[in-house]
């Protein structure tokens, strides 16, 4: 039961509400049928029963008129008594059975209900003769013991039934899935807000901070509209408010640092004039101002890339080109793997550019370089992979490492580099979902990373 009932939780709402509907729905139309089966059948039943013993009645009389003129023509008078085909009648009298219409055993025929004939009380039976329906009615004719029994068919009432409860089955299934229909057509406009609802705020969570809810007229859904608006629009001023911050305060410390590494460059000439201690003092030194000046540099583009790249810096853009321009320097030794013809999508090539530099230079200094990059289709969408040589991605960390100021595993290649900035990857990803598109990484065929960013393709 319990196993049932999660079952059916982990059905969707909207089809949940639409199986009720249909079970509802069947369950009436169910009720319904039954009804004007029972009333239906019984109406029509004690009709053609009351029909066939009203006719039994008045041939008995007949028959009786005859036997006791001793008229010679009772064979005849039981043909004409048969009336409509598969009619049999049958007389007893001084204990001989004489038959007309259709051939009957009269054996065949109940005792009991001879005997309640025979007795004095008119009888009526249903019964099977032959494989087909009939009705027995059997009638005492006098006093010594004459018996009338009629046999009436009940083969075009038993088809008049079965094709009645044909069409009421067939109207309780009908109904049933136009209750299902109607309950998935009700289910998609009740759940219409919360599907508006979730896709708003999937958008948001993707990065679009312009995602709104349409405001209804509905007294119920107004207010979470107007409610949810509202803290979207909060929630975009702080976002923009925090970008212009750090795009305002990164951009004063572009001066201090152009000056600090104009500095540090002026003491790396004279370093063979300073001791040897002050010389390694300028060497960190240096480092870490070329380090601050890489992190400055992310957080202004981060910052002016916090919304969706407005449409006109979007254009069809060759991934072939794209991976064919990335500076040798960054894959020394790499293969180029491009299919012909290499796919198209739509995005802003500066930032698709820095997205694969960037790409590059995290296997460069984290993965043990690129050993491959490569174009590829993958289930409608196109797909730059890079390869690395590095010890891979551990599973716990694959979505970690595209945050801010998060690093992963150095190779062991590469174990003394500590010039990153934590931003390379986040502003991937910040890219990547701006221009509509998926990255993620994961193993790679043998040993090492790929790194996989994804857009959809358009046609050429």
């Amino acid at each position: 039961m319990n196993g049932l009932r999660r079952r059916f939780a982990s059905v969707s709402l909207r089809w949940r509400v639409a199986l009720a509907f249909g079970l509802v729905t069947t369950a009436v139309a169910g009720l319904l049928s039954a009804t004007t089966w029972q009333l239906a059948s019984s109406y029509m039943l004690e009709q053609r029963e009351r029909g066939a013993t009203n006719q039994a009645v008045v041939d008995a009389r007949l028959v009786a008129d005859s036997l006791r003129r001793g008229s010679d023509d009772l064979p005849t008078l039981l043909v004409g008594l048969t009336g409509e085909p598969e009619t049999a009648v049958l007389l007893r009298s001084d204990g001989r059975w004489t038959t007309a219409g259709r051939q009957v055993d009269v054996d065949s025929v109940p005792t009991l209900l001879l005997a309640l004939a025979t007795s004095g009380t008119p009888a009526r039976q249903r019964l099977e003769l032959d494989r087909a329906p009939v009705l027995a009615v059997a009638l005492p004719v006098t006093p010594e013991g004459d018996l009338f029994v009629r046999l009436v068919p009940l083969t075009e009432l038993d088809r008049t039934l079965r094709f009645v409860s044909i069409v009421l089955v067939a109207g309780t299934v009908l109904a049933g899935l136009l209750g299902v229909l109607l309950g998935w057509w009700t289910a998609r406009r009740a759940l219409a807000p919360l599907t508006e609802l979730t896709d708003a705020a999937g958008r948001m969570a993707e990065g679009d901070l312009g995602a709104r809810l349409p405001v209804r007229r509905e007294a119920d859904l107004a207010p979470l509209a107007t409610r949810f608006n509202d803290t979207a629009d909060a929630l975009e001023e702080r976002v923009q408010r925090d970008a212009r911050f750090a795009g305002d305060v990164s951009h004063e410390l572009r001066t201090p640092l152009t000056t600090m590494i104009n500095a540090v460059e002026v003491l790396r000439r004279r370093r063979g004039d300073l001791p040897e201690t002050a010389g390694r003092a300028v060497d960190l030194l240096g480092a870490d101002v070329e380090r601050f000046h890489r992190m400055v540099e992310d957080l202004l583009e981060i910052s002016r890339g916090i919304q969706v790249p407005d449409r006109h810096d979007l254009a069809p853009v060759d991934l072939g080109i794209v991976v064919r321009n990335v500076p040798a320097s960054l894959v020394p030794g790499a293969v180029i793997d491009v299919p012909e013809p290499s796919p198209l999508v739509t995005a802003d090539r500066r930032r698709l550019d820095q997205v694969v530099a960037n790409l590059c230079d995290n296997a460069r200094h984290h993965g043990g370089g690129v050993v491959r990059l490569g174009v590829v289709r993958r289930d409608g969408e196109a797909a730059i992979e890079v390869d690395d040589a590095g010890p891979g991605v551990p599973a716990e960390l694959r979505d970690r490492i595209f945050e801010r100021f998060t690093r992963g595993t150095r190779s062991g290649r590469n174990r003394a580099y500590s010039g990153g900035t934590g931003l390379g990857l986040a502003l991937v990803a910040q890219h990547v979902h701006g221009l509509g598109g998926r990255v993620w990484v994961e193993d790679r065929p043998g040993e090492g990373a790929r790194f996989v960013v994804a857009l959809p393709e358009v046609a050429s």
